[in-house]
C-alpha cells in the first residue's frame, strides 16, 4: 500500500526526525537501506569467489550480470568497458534495486523523489567532463564547446544542463506516477489490479534503471569520442597527402 497517499507527491514530505536544520525523511532512510543492501550483498557474493568450473549460484548470477553490463557498455562506447563499469554498474544496481524493492509493503522507492534523481543526474553531469578530460585532455575537451564557432558555446552549456534535468525528471516522473497509479487502484479495486500494477512496476523499474544507465553511458561516450572521431577523420586526409607527395615529389 502506498504510505504516501495521494496528497503527497514526493516521499521527501514524510519527515521521520528533525532537529533544527537536520532532517531525516523517508527518502533518506530508504536510500541508506538500499546502499546497505548493495554493500552487504557485494560482500557476501564476492568473499568466496572461485575460478573452478563449479561455482556458487550467487557467483553465477554475478558473472551473468557483470558480463551483460560489460557487453552493453562496450556496445555503446566502442571501448574497453572496464573503464566505465564501476560507475555505470553502480548507477544501474542502485536504481534497479531501489525500484525492485517496491514489492515490499511500506517501502517507497527513493527514485520516486526528485532529490534522489537529481543527485543521480548531477553525478552523471560531473562524470561526463571527468571522463572526457581524462581521455582527451583539458584543452581538447574544452575546444568541443566552441565548435563549430565560439558562438555555440552557450548552446553547448545549456545542452549539458538540459540533458541533466531531463535525466532527473524522466526517472522521477516514471517512478512517481507508477506509485500513484497503484494507490488509485488500491482505492478502486483493492486486490486484483494493484497486483498486476506491482508486477508491471517491477518491469518498469528495471527498464528505467537500464535507460538511465545507457543514457549516462551515451553522454560519457560522446564526451570521450568526439576528439577521437575528428582525429580518425583527419588521418585519411593526411595519408592521402603523404601518398600524393610520394608519387609527385616535385609537387
Amino acid at each position: 500500500m502506498d504510505i504516501l497517499g495521494l496528497s503527497k507527491i514526493s516521499p521527501d514530505q514524510v519527515i521521520l526526525w528533525q532537529w533544527h536544520f537536520v532532517v531525516i525523511d523517508i527518502t533518506l532512510l530508504y536510500t541508506w537501506l538500499v546502499m546497505i543492501l548493495l554493500v552487504g550483498a557485494s560482500w557476501l557474493v564476492t568473499r568466496r569467489l572461485s575460478s573452478d568450473i563449479r561455482v556458487s549460484r550467487w557467483q553465477s548470477l554475478l558473472e551473468v550480470l557483470v558480463s551483460a553490463m560489460r557487453s552493453q557498455i562496450a556496445e555503446v562506447s566502442q571501448e574497453d568497458p572496464d573503464r566505465y563499469l564501476p560507475f555505470i554498474g553502480t548507477l544501474f544496481l542502485f536504481i534497479g534495486l531501489s525500484n525492485v524493492l517496491v514489492i515490499v509493503p511500506g517501502y517507497v522507492a527513493p527514485t520516486a523523489s526528485l532529490t534522489t534523481t537529481a543527485a543521480l543526474s548531477i553525478s552523471v553531469f560531473i562524470a561526463v567532463p571527468l571522463f572526457g578530460i581524462s581521455r582527451q585532455g583539458l584543452l581538447n575537451y574544452l575546444k568541443e564547446y566552441f565548435q563549430p564557432t565560439f558562438i555555440f558555446f552557450p548552446f553547448h552549456v545549456m545542452g549539458e544542463f538540459s540533458r541533466t534535468l531531463a535525466l532527473a525528471v524522466r526517472l522521477f516522473g516514471n517512478i512517481m506516477s507508477g506509485d500513484k497509479v497503484v494507490a488509485i487502484l488500491l482505492a478502486v479495486t483493492p486486490l486484483f489490479f494493484p497486483m498486476i500494477m506491482h508486477a508491471l512496476g517491477l518491469l518498469i523499474g528495471l527498464v528505467q534503471a537500464y535507460i538511465f544507465s545507457v543514457l549516462a553511458m551515451v553522454y560519457i561516450a560522446s564526451a570521450t569520442q568526439s576528439h577521437e572521431k575528428k582525429e580518425r577523420k583527419d588521418q585519411p586526409e593526411a595519408e592521402d597527402v603523404a601518398q600524393d607527395t610520394k608519387h609527385n615529389p616535385n609537387a
